[in-house]
Formats: structure tokens, C-alpha cells, sequence
């Protein structure tokens, strides 16, 4: 109680002094208001006419950019809320707009994974020069680089999409078996008759074009011919000659991945075999890439 009559008592005698300020009888012409009230009030208009024309001035915007963006507007809109509103609609397609290697892989798959493939049979092929047969850098064989550059673009990135992901989704039920979880797939017995399918089938594209393939192109790069012809009769040759050994370690690797990469989802089924390609590819590099 003492306080509020202490408060109160504060602010009466504030009104005193601005009631003090007033004179009874004021000649005509001067200022009915006391200086300090003028002031106050001289202050008050010039806020109110810089709000008037910082609103006017948002209005002025909000003609301009509202036919640009669409933007509904009603009585209860202020022009505040519309900009805000159109700011963050420029802020996320800004934003939509900037590069994804996520979106870019989804909308070009087939071009990210010839990239893909070219960077790693070209890596796997410097690691088994460098690493595991322990060549000096000055010496790489770039010649056997390129080989392995032109191998994984062309038949490890472009065939091997093709046939693996457009083809085998025409000839199996891919999706609805990799979706599953492993305990349902173990009871799917149709989903693992097209399991053992596709294994079968792409070890026979591995044999029967795989190895013929990389063995014509080694012959392109190192057969020091330009003769096409000389290129298929030489790799077929060595082709034949590494048969039995070529085809015992394939499917003692390519076996097993094969069961691995046709059993997770689809958009996992190529990264997956590139990691087991990468290791495959630098023992072929190791075993068979030198000249």
C-alpha cells in the first residue's frame, strides 16, 4: 500500500508540471500547447507521416510483385505478410535451384554410372600398378590406364545399366522381391527361383561377353594394330588360352556377389557391384592387364 501511494503521489506531480505549463488566458496567435507538448506532438506527426509513406512504399512493391508470384490477397492481408510470403518463395526456389548430385543421379542414372564406372576401373587398374605390383608413379603404364578408362565406360557403366537394370526389369519381377525384408524373401519361393535366374544369366553375359570383350580391347590398346579384325582374332586367342583359370575365379567371386547385389533394392543394386567390381577389376588389372 505505502508503494502505490508513493507511485501514485509520482505521478500526480508529473501532471502537475505538465499542467503547469498551460497558461489560462493565451493571446490569440500563440500556441495553446506548452513547448515541450508541441514537440512531443511535432515528433508524433512526422512518425506517423514516415509510416504512412514507408506503407505506401510496401503497397508499391506489393503491385509490382504480386502479378510475378500469384499470391492471393484479401482485406485481412497486409502488405507485410505478402512480402514475407514472396521472399520465402524466392528463397526456395533459389534453393530447389541450386545442383543435387542426389537429383542429378535420379534424373540421369545411366550417365552417373558410366562416371562411376570409369573412375573406379581406372583407379582399380592405378592401385594394382601402384599398390600391388609396386610400380614407381613415374612408370604407370598410362597406356594400360586408358585401356581400363575405355573398358569401364563402355561395357562396366553403358552395357552393363542396360542390361542389369532395363533388361532384367523386363525379364523378372525386380522390385517386388528386393523391397522385402530378408526373413520374407527366404519365403519367397518365386522371388528366389528369379534370384538363382538372374545369377545364372549374368554369369553367362560375364563368360560369354565379359571377358571376350575386355580381352578384344586389350587388344586394341596394345595389339599395336589398327585393324579391327586383328583386335577380335587376338583377344578371343587369349580369351581361349585363360579360359579354365579366367572362369574358376569368376564365379568363385561373381557367384556370391551376384546372390548379394539381386537381393537389396533396385537404386543399391549397381553401387554394391561396384564395390566388388572394384576389387574384381584390380586382381583382372594385376592378373591379365600388363601388355
Amino acid at each position: 500500500m505505502r508503494s502505490s501511494a508513493i507511485t501514485t503521489a509520482i505521478v500526480l506531480s508529473a501532471l502537475h508540471q505538465q499542467v503547469a505549463g498551460f497558461s489560462p488566458i493565451v493571446p490569440h496567435g500563440q500556441n495553446t500547447f506548452p513547448p515541450s507538448l508541441t514537440s512531443a506532438t511535432t515528433k508524433t506527426s512526422s512518425c506517423k507521416r514516415n509510416s504512412i509513406q514507408l506503407h505506401e512504399s510496401k503497397v508499391s512493391v506489393l503491385d509490382r510483385i504480386l502479378p510475378k508470384y500469384k499470391l492471393p490477397t484479401s482485406r485481412s492481408t497486409t502488405p507485410d505478410q505478402v512480402l514475407s510470403t514472396a521472399l520465402t518463395d524466392q528463397t526456395q526456389k533459389s534453393s530447389s535451384s541450386s545442383w543435387s548430385y542426389g537429383e542429378f543421379a535420379k534424373q540421369y542414372p545411366n550417365v552417373n554410372n558410366i562416371g562411376i564406372a570409369t573412375i573406379k576401373t581406372a583407379s582399380a587398374d592405378l592401385l594394382a600398378q601402384v599398390v600391388i605390383a609396386q610400380t614407381p608413379v613415374s612408370e604407370i603404364d598410362w597406356q594400360r590406364a586408358f585401356l581400363f578408362c575405355a573398358f569401364g565406360a563402355t561395357y562396366l557403366g553403358a552395357f552393363q545399366y542396360w542390361y542389369q537394370v532395363n533388361i532384367f526389369k523386363k525379364l523378372f519381377d525386380v522390385d517386388k522381391f528386393t523391397s522385402q525384408p530378408w526373413a520374407e524373401k527366404a519365403k519367397d519361393t518365386e522371388g528366389l527361383k528369379s534370384l538363382a535366374a538372374q545369377t545364372a544369366v549374368d554369369l553367362t553375359v560375364l563368360t560369354l561377353i565379359y571377358l571376350p570383350t575386355f580381352y578384344i580391347f586389350k587388344a586394341s590398346v596394345f595389339g599395336g594394330s589398327a585393324d579391327p579384325s586383328m583386335w577380335v582374332s587376338q583377344g578371343i586367342e587369349n580369351y581361349t588360352n585363360n579360359f579354365s583359370k579366367d572362369e574358376v575365379d569368376l564365379v568363385r567371386v561373381w557367384l556370391p556377389a551376384d546372390l548379394v547385389c539381386f537381393s537389396v533394392p533396385l537404386y543399391l543394386r549397381l553401387p554394391v557391384r561396384h564395390i566388388v567390381s572394384f576389387v574384381w577389376t584390380a586382381y583382372l588389372s594385376f592378373a591379365r592387364g600388363g601388355h
